[in-house]
C-alpha cells in the first residue's frame, strides 16, 4: 500500500483512539446529571433541563464514540459463520460490507449537515419546556458521523491490504 494510505490509516486510528478515550468519560457526565435530577426530585422541584441534557450527553457519547467502536471491532456482529472464515476471507467480506457502511454514513452526514444548517439558520430550539438550541448537539453529531466515516475508509484500506497479504498498522 502507498505511504499516503499508511499515514492516513495511522492518523485516523490515532485520532479516533484519543477522541474515543476522551468521550468514554462522558458517561460519568450523564450519570452526574441524572443523579442530580434524582436528588432534586426528592428535596425540591426537579430542574427542567436535566433529562434533556442527559439525552444530549448520551447522543454525544454514542455518536462521537462510533469511530472508536469501529476501530476496536466493538460493534455488534453475527459471528455464526464469520468466526469460521480465514482472516483473508473475513477481510474480503469486510471490504465489501464496509462499502455499504461508507455509503450509509455519507448519506447520514449529508442529512446531518442539512439539519445543522437549518438549526443554525433558524435558531432551532427543542420543543420541550427548557427549549435549548439544537445546533450544538447537531454539530457534535456531524463530527461523530465524520469521524466514523473516516474510520470506515481506514478500515476499507486495512481490509484491502489484508486481502493482498499486507498488514496496515
Amino acid at each position: 500500500m502507498p505511504n499516503a494510505i499508511r499515514r492516513y490509516v495511522r492518523l485516523i486510528d490515532r485520532t479516533n483512539h484519543y477522541v474515543g478515550l476522551a468521550v468514554m468519560y462522558m458517561i460519568f457526565l450523564m450519570i452526574g446529571i441524572l443523579l442530580y435530577s434524582s436528588i432534586m426530585k426528592t428535596v425540591a422541584i426537579p430542574p427542567l433541563w436535566t433529562l434533556e441534557m442527559a439525552q444530549f450527553a448520551m447522543v454525544a457519547y454514542y455518536m462521537v464514540g462510533g469511530g472508536w467502536a469501529l476501530q476496536n471491532d466493538a460493534h455488534v456482529r453475527m459471528d455464526l459463520i464469520y468466526a469460521r472464515w480465514s482472516p483473508r476471507t473475513k477481510a474480503l467480506v469486510d471490504s465489501i460490507t464496509v462499502l455499504f457502511l461508507i455509503f450509509y454514513l455519507s448519506l447520514l452526514l449529508y442529512g446531518g449537515f442539512s439539519s445543522t444548517s437549518y438549526a443554525l439558520q433558524y435558531s432551532e430550539t427543542s420543543y420541550s419546556a427548557w427549549s435549548p438550541y439544537m445546533a450544538p448537539i447537531k454539530i457534535i453529531m456531524c463530527i461523530g458521523i465524520a469521524l466514523t466515516l473516516l474510520q470506515a475508509v481506514a478500515q476499507l484500506f486495512r481490509d484491502i491490504a489484508r486481502v493482498r497479504g499486507e498488514e496496515l498498522s
